[in-house]
C-alpha cells in the first residue's frame, strides 16, 4: 500500500473514532437485529413513564421527558462508544436541574420558560461535555471520590424522597430545602391536606414497584404498575375522586428550538451546567465500567463525554433536558439481549410512535404514580450497605461521606455538589499534608525494614533512624517533615545518622528544596548526616538541579536501605540491638 492510499484511510479511521455510530452501521451484524429491536421494545416499556416522571421532578411538564428520552437516544448512538449504555432522563439529575432553573422562573413558575431554561442548560452541559472530551479531560470524573459519591447520593435519595411525599399523598407544599418541606409534609398531614384515594394509589404503586423488583426483577414493573393504575382510574372513576392524572399529552414530535434566554440567566445556568456535568461523568463512568468488565470490553471515557455531549445537545434543541446515564435502564436492556445501540433508536421509534399516534394512552396515569416511580428511583440511589461498610473499614471515609450527605440535603443540591466535590480534592490533599510516616527497624523472623509501631521489638542500630515519609515533599508537608526529623533529633542524644527511606517519596518541589537545605544545616551542626535510600532518579534529578548537593553530601545517596545501612555499619562498627538492650 502507498503512502498516499494509508494517509485517507488514517483520516477516516480519526473520523470514525469520534463517530462511533459510523462504525456500527459499517460493522453492524444481521443477527442482531432481532435481539436488538426486542430489547428496544423492552426498554420502551421503561423509558415512556420514567422519562415523565423525571421531567415533573425536574419541575417540567411530563412531555418534555419523553422528548428528552428520544433525542439523546440518538445522539449516543451516534457519537457513544459503548454498545450497551442507555441515556435518558435520570433521577439525580433531575433535583440539579429543578435547582439550577427555579430561582430563574417567575412567580407563576411559567412552563414555557422553565422549558427554554432547561433547555439551554442541556446546551451548556453538552457543550462542556464535549469540549471536554476532545481535551481529554476524562480525569474529571474522579473528581468524586467514592464515599463523597455515597454520601451524594444519600443526600440525594433523601431530598428526592421527601420533594416527592406531597405528591404521594395528593396535595402540594410551597417550601424550599429539605427541612422546610418536612416541616409542610407534616403540616399538612396535620392540617387534613391529605387526599386518601391519592395516598392509597401513590403508596400501592410504590410497593407494587418494590416487591416486583425484588420477587420478579426481570419483568418491567413500572411499566405493569403504570398499566394497572392506569385501568383502576378508568374503571372506578377515580379522577372524580380528586385525583390528579398526566391527561392528554401534545400531540408531535418536538419542533427544532434555539433556546434564547437573558444574558443575566447565563452564570446561573453556566454553574449548573458544570455541577450536572461533573455528576453526569462520574455516573456514566461508573455504569461503563461496570457492565464492561461485564462484556469484556474496554471503556473510552474522552469519547463518552463526548457521547454524553452530543446526547444532551441534541436534546437541548428540541425542548429536552439535561441527561446522564442510567444504570436500570442500561440493566434492562442488557438483560433483554440488546447487542447495539439500535435499541436505543427502537425506543426513541416507540417513544416518537406514542406521541404522534397514541397521545391518549397516558390520560389516566396518575400522578402519584410518577411519584411512586421517583421514590423508587431515589430508594435505589440510596447506598446504605456502602455507607455501612465506610463506618466499619475506615471512619474518616465515613465522616467525609456524612457531611457530603448533609450538605446535599441542607445546603441543596447544587451546594451538595460543589461540597462533595471539594471534600474529595481536600481528602486527596489531606493525605498528602499528613501522610503516614514511620520509624523503621529490623523485626525478628521477617525480612527488610518496618515499622517499629507495628513491631514494637524491632532492632536499631544505634546512632541511626531509619525514617520513612510516605508522600511527595511539597510546600504543604514540608514543615511537617522538617519537624519530624528536628523531633526524632533531639529526641536521641547519641544520633550521627538519620536515612530518609525515600522511596515512596515521588517528587521534591522548590518549597521542599529550601526546607532541606536547611535541616541538613541545622542537622550539621550537631554533627549528624542527613542520607536518602532509595531516592527515585527523576526526583534525585530534581534535587541536582535545586543544587542541594553543594550542601546535602552527594556521597550520602544510597541506592537501596541495605547499602544505607551497610555503609553506617562499616562507619561506626555498630551492631543490632532490640529495644531493651538500648536502655
Amino acid at each position: 500500500m502507498s503512502t498516499a492510499d494509508a494517509h485517507p484511510r488514517a483520516e477516516r479511521a480519526g473520523w470514525q473514532s469520534l463517530v462511533p455510530g459510523i462504525a456500527l452501521v459499517t460493522n453492524y451484524q444481521r443477527a442482531w437485529l432481532g435481539r436488538d429491536i426486542v430489547a428496544g421494545l423492552v426498554l420502551s416499556a421503561l423509558l415512556v413513564p420514567q422519562g415523565m416522571a423525571y421531567a415533573e421532578l425536574a419541575g417540567l411538564p411530563p412531555v418534555t421527558g419523553l422528548y428528552t428520552s428520544i433525542l439523546c437516544l440518538i445522539g449516543y448512538a451516534i457519537f457513544g462508544p459503548s454498545r450497551v449504555l442507555v441515556l435518558g432522563p435520570d433521577s439525580a439529575l433531575g433535583s440539579m436541574i429543578a435547582a439550577t432553573i427555579a430561582p430563574l422562573l417567575l412567580a407563576d413558575g411559567d412552563p414555557a420558560r422553565a422549558i427554554v431554561l432547561a433547555s439551554l442548560l442541556a446546551i451548556l452541559v453538552g457543550v462542556i461535555m464535549v469540549v471536554a472530551g476532545l481535551a481529554k479531560f476524562g480525569f474529571i470524573a474522579d473528581l468524586l471520590s467514592k464515599p463523597t459519591q455515597i454520601g451524594y447520593m444519600n443526600g440525594l435519595a433523601l431530598t428526592i424522597i421527601v420533594g416527592q411525599l406531597p405528591k404521594l399523598l395528593g396535595f402540594s407544599v410551597d417550601a424550599d430545602g429539605l427541612l422546610r418541606e418536612m416541616g409542610a409534609v407534616f403540616s399538612g398531614i396535620v392540617a387534613g391536606m391529605v387526599n386518601p384515594t391519592a395516598a392509597v394509589m401513590g403508596f400501592a404503586c410504590l410497593a407494587g414497584i418494590l416487591l416486583l423488583n425484588r420477587l420478579l426483577p426481570k419483568l418491567p414493573s413500572v411499566l405493569i404498575v403504570v398499566v394497572l393504575a392506569s385501568i383502576a382510574v378508568n374503571a372506578f372513576d377515580l379522577q372524580d375522586q380528586g385525583l390528579d392524572t398526566i391527561g392528554v399529552l401534545p400531540q408531535g414530535f418536538p419542533p427544532f428550538t434555539v433556546p434564547i434566554v437573558r444574558w443575566s440567566d447565563l452564570p446561573v445556568l453556566a454553574l449548573g451546567a458544570i455541577g450536572i456535568a461533573v455528576v453526569a461523568l462520574a455516573d456514566t463512568m461508573s455504569t461503563a465500567s461496570a457492565f464492561a468488565a461485564r462484556r469484556g470490553e474496554q471503556v473510552h471515557g474522552n469519547q463518552e463525554m463526548i457521547g454524553i455531549g452530543a446526547a444532551n445537545i441534541a436534546a437541548g434543541l428540541f425542548q429536552g433536558f439535561p441527561v446522564s446515564t442510567s444504570g436500570s435502564r442500561t440493566a434492562v436492556a442488557d438483560q433483554a439481549g440488546s447487542k447495539s445501540q439500535v435499541t436505543g433508536l427502537v425506543g426513541a421509534v416507540v417513544i416518537t410512535v406514542v406521541l404522534l399516534f397514541a397521545t391518549g394512552l397516558m390520560q389516566y396515569v396518575p400522578q402519584p404514580t410518577l411519584g411512586a416511580i421517583v421514590v423508587a428511583a431515589a430508594l435505589s440511589l440510596a447506598d446504605i450497605a456502602g455507607t455501612r461498610r465506610l463506618w466499619q473499614q475506615r471512619r474518616a471515609e465515613f465522616l467525609l461521606s456524612i457531611v457530603a450527605l448533609l450538605g446535599v440535603a441542607l445546603l441543596g443540591v447544587l451546594p451538595g455538589i460543589a461540597l462533595a466535590i471539594a471534600l474529595s480534592i481536600l481528602n486527596v490533599f489531606r493525605r498528602t499534608w499528613w501522610p503516614h510516616a514511620a520509624e523503621l527497624g529490623r523485626a525478628p523472623g521477617v525480612s527488610g525494614l518496618h515499622d517499629t509501631r507495628r513491631y514494637p521489638d524491632a532492632e536499631r542500630l544505634p546512632g541511626l533512624v531509619v525514617y520513612r515519609f510516605d508522600a511527595p515533599l511539597i510546600f504543604a508537608n514540608a514543615r511537617t517533615f522538617s519537624e519530624a526529623v528536628r523531633d526524632l533529633a533531639t529526641t536521641d542524644e547519641r544520633l550521627t545518622w538519620v536515612v530518609i527511606a525515600a522511596e515512596p517519596v515521588t517528587d521534591v518541589d522548590t518549597t521542599a528544596a529550601d526546607m532541606l537545605e536547611e535541616l541538613d544545616g541545622w542537622l550539621n551542626e550537631r554533627g549528624i548526616s542527613l542520607v536518602f535510600a532509595e531516592l527515585k532518579d527523576p526526583v534525585r534529578d530534581k534535587i541536582e538541579r535545586y543544587e542541594l548537593t553543594a550542601t546535602i553530601d552527594p556521597g550520602h545517596f544510597y541506592p537501596t536501605l541495605d547499602d544505607a545501612v551497610a555503609a553506617y555499619v562499616r562507619q561506626t562498627g555498630a551492631t543490632w540491638q532490640s529495644p531493651q538492650g538500648e536502655r
